[in-house]
């Protein structure tokens, strides 16, 4: 195994190349699925270090294989960007106005193109293959079962799949990352309920629909608190309510939009059909009718135990021990690397892209995010020692 201060010292002497990448791609955001600059660029560094690819659409897979036959590790970043004016003052803003990289895929896509630059110097003393999968649309439809479903997973077959995602309220120089669910799912449930109008001053006459929605909402806001153990996750979330037209008329109808998040998709199911039937119920009783219309968003995201110990061994090597956060309890914010943990033993972690000192501390997904550009050597570093666990590698 090549020795971590190797890497380190490696991945350092590319510090300027990383940061000329990442500010190109910064200057240029693109939203999911309209990443068409971005992927002529990834190609085209691709091309500069001979890696073969193949392209489809906007998506990206490419193949660095060794001289040696051995497993195959999928490394993954998402490449798009946000609909969010940009309000760093940088040099290298974004060049275009009400998109920007406020969730750091730009720097996922540098540090991936790092993790090929290394395998790809070094493919003669490879056993395996490092396969790059650069993803599409992760912040709107979830690029990574697109990639899935047009078989990215295979050809080679990959066996493990690791993933990162900078995170400003880390320092660089530290990881944070959770053994099992790190994230969880997303669903949409949009509900109706039915009644029939008439004059408010002869409710009898009618069937209410906003008063069913309101018993409706009640026990839908109780399924969490009832049916789901106090020691797991889950969330229930009504965001939007309509009905009615004026103050003096039963409504005939009530929409409702919700969005339900856990961290398994046994729980997920359970609580879908659980609403299913309230909505279906209540209204009934009350003379009206109901119904739901489900979306199934993200999956939860699941880590392999083991694939962390090997990213977790890798960061004490390449940063130092103790660098390290164990986070407690899993967002049910969604990521859809999920997909890809699906399919095969992965795990993702959060790279600390923070800088107090340099006033580097603006959230993700703000107008004024942005990163210490030291966490892309570090980035590229982790994820090469990590790729190299799995692959159990020995260079001559």
């Amino acid at each position: 195994m090549i020795p971590a201060e190797n890497l380190r010292i490696d991945a350092w002497d590319i510090r300027p190349w990383l940061v000329e990448i990442r500010r190109s791609i910064h200057r240029h955001p693109e939203l999911g699925l309209e990443e068409e600059r971005t992927a002529d660029f990834i190609g085209a560094k691709l091309e500069e270090m001979g890696v073969e690819y193949q392209r489809t659409g906007t998506a990206i897979v490419g193949l660095v294989r060794g001289a040696k036959p051995g497993k195959t590790v999928a490394l993954r970043a998402d490449i798009d960007a946000l609909p969010i004016k940009e309000e760093t003052g940088a040099e290298y803003a974004s060049a275009r106005d009400g998109i920007m990289h406020a969730c750091g895929h730009d720097a996922h896509t540098t540090i991936l193109l790092g993790a090929a630059r290394w395998f790809a110097e070094r493919r003669a003393g490879l056993s395996g293959t490092i396969k790059l999968l650069f993803q599409p649309a992760e912040e709107t439809v979830g690029g990574a079962e697109t990639m899935i479903k047009n078989g990215c997973m295979e050809n080679p077959h990959v066996d493990y799949v690791l993933g990162l995602h900078v995170m400003p309220y880390l320092p660089v120089g530290r990881i944070e990352t959770k053994k099992g669910a790190l994230n969880g799912s997303s669903t949409e449930l949009d509900f109706t309920v039915r009644g029939t109008s008439c004059h408010a001053a002869y409710p009898e006459r009618g069937v209410d629909a906003i008063m069913i929605a309101a018993h409706v909402i009640t026990a839908l806001h109780s399924l969490v608190s009832r049916f789901v153990s106090p020691l797991d996750a889950a969330v229930l979330t009504i965001g939007t309510i309509n009905g009615g037209t004026v103050s003096n008329v039963i409504a005939n109808e009530v929409t409702m939009k919700s969005t339900l998040r856990t961290t398994s998709d046994a729980t997920r199911d359970m609580l879908v059909d659980k609403a299913r039937a309230i909505v279906q119920s209540i209204p009934a009783s009350f003379g009206g009718s109901g119904s739901v219309d489900v979306s199934y968003g993200y999956t939860a995201l699941v880590n392999d135990p083991d694939v962390v110990d090997v990213v977790v061994d890798a960061a004490n090597d390449i940063l130092c021990p103790g660098s390290v956060d164990w986070k407690e309890k899993p967002s049910m914010g969604v990521e859809d690397f999920s997909f890809f943990c699906r399919e095969r033993p992965g795990a993702f972690y959060h790279l600390g892209c923070g800088n107090e000192s340099k006033g580097i501390i603006a959230p993700i997904h703000s107008s004024t995010f942005d990163i210490d550009e030291d966490c892309l050597p570090l980035g590229v570093a982790l994820q090469v020692a990590s790729a190299l666990r799995l692959l159990e590698n020995e260079f001559e």
